[in-house]
């Protein structure tokens, strides 16, 4: 004889509809007004900086680099809910997050341009850097928040991955784990539809990737990504719970890639302008702007004043970036280890050694 002995469901969060209109009453500790603001800024920022940042690839003055386009509400929500002495573990495409984070325009750019002094960011030294390996990130979050529930500390962890990476194995262990020991952390799941050129539908068959927390013991919500009112409150509600110790959340953000997986790939050669279209019409940034022009009185000269400013900054760190020198050849062993190895050492001289007697072939454009 068979009987039911669990029972599951995944809820779904969402504020604003797509025009920017309230879909009910909000809840009474939501973000204030301010907050929401600062969280605009940030996503216009964010944009300007995705849109800058492939052109200079474009033009061979940067490395590829992967486009946000599209997924600002979900990097710059669940990072205005952090405290500062939180723990950011982000992948590769929360350009947003990392701007509310402390990290300036300036590091990112050196990091998309090869150089390592743009890991070496001096705003959130806690936070870890990029993770372009798919979802390794998510067993560094889990090792982190076992120090910080060992050390009986107020902080919390946010690790971020993408759909496609909640197939491997890596991501598996990590809510596994968190779940077993109760750990600190909430797990940011950007579901933007596209692991590269593989679908959502291809990927797994579970009708939602929340629900991949159940089999761990872990509370899972499933967040419209493009609602910034939403991505914050889920979020701080989550961390809020985690730093008393009340155990890890998942997050399940719905958003798009708007553009390429990165510069280096063609969306087109995968997916048809019918789809992007549809999502275009979800855009995160003029939903919340409407929600302001609404709530917050914001005026044509507030988008003005705005927009002038986040251009004039994003400018300024590109002018920086392209005037930076570059670090001499020898540099790519400095970073490596603490101590370098003499099999290294030795390297490290013959390159140096190379460099002072043909300085013509050793400029590294």
């Amino acid at each position: 004889m068979r009987t039911a002995v669990a029972q599951f469901e995944i809820e779904h969060l969402g504020f604003l509809d797509p025009a920017g209109d309230l879909l009910g009453e909000l809840p009474a500790d939501i973000g204030s007004l301010e907050q929401i603001k600062r969280g605009y800024r940030l996503m216009v920022l964010t944009r300007l900086f995705d849109t800058r940042a492939v052109n200079l690839q474009r033009t061979g003055q940067m490395g590829t680099f992967p486009s946000s386009l599209g997924q600002e509400a979900v990097t710059v929500g669940f990072s205005l809910a952090m405290q500062d002495d939180d723990r950011f573990l982000p992948s590769y495409r929360e350009h947003g997050a990392q701007l509310c984070r402390g990290v300036t325009l300036l590091e990112q750019l050196l990091y998309w341009g090869g150089d390592e002094r743009g890991s070496d960011f001096q705003g959130p030294r806690k936070d870890f850097p990029l993770s372009v390996p798919i979802a390794t990130q998510c067993l560094h979050a889990t090792g982190i928040a076992t120090a910080i529930k060992l050390r009986g500390e107020q902080q919390a962890v946010v690790v971020c991955c993408g759909d496609g990476a909640t197939s491997k194995g890596d991501f598996y262990e990590a809510i596994n784990v968190a779940g077993v020991w109760n750990l600190p952390v909430l797990f940011v799941v950007t579901n933007n539809h596209w692991a590269i050129s593989v679908p959502r539908s291809a990927q797994s068959k579970a009708e939602t990737l929340a629900q991949k927390a159940i089999a761990a013991g872990i509370d899972s919500l499933q967040v419209d990504g493009n609602d910034l009112l939403a991505m914050e409150y889920a979020s701080r509600q989550a961390l809020e719970r985690a730093r008393a110790g009340g155990g890890p959340f998942l997050i399940e953000a719905l958003t798009y890639r708007m553009g390429d997986h990165t510069t280096a790939d063609d969306a087109r050669r995968y997916r048809d302008d019918e789809e992007v279209s549809k999502y275009w019409q979800q855009d995160p940034i003029p939903r919340i702007k409407a929600y302001l022009v609404a709530h917050a009185g914001w005026s044509k000269d507030d988008e003005e004043a705005l927009q002038n400013d986040c251009k004039q900054q994003l400018e300024q760190a590109v002018k920086d970036y392209l005037a930076t020198e570059p670090q001499p050849p020898e540099a790519m062993f400095d970073y490596l280890y603490a101590n370098l190895p003499e099999a290294y050492a030795t390297q490290r001289q013959q390159v140096i050694d190379k460099a002072s007697t043909n300085p013509n072939g050793a400029d590294h454009e």
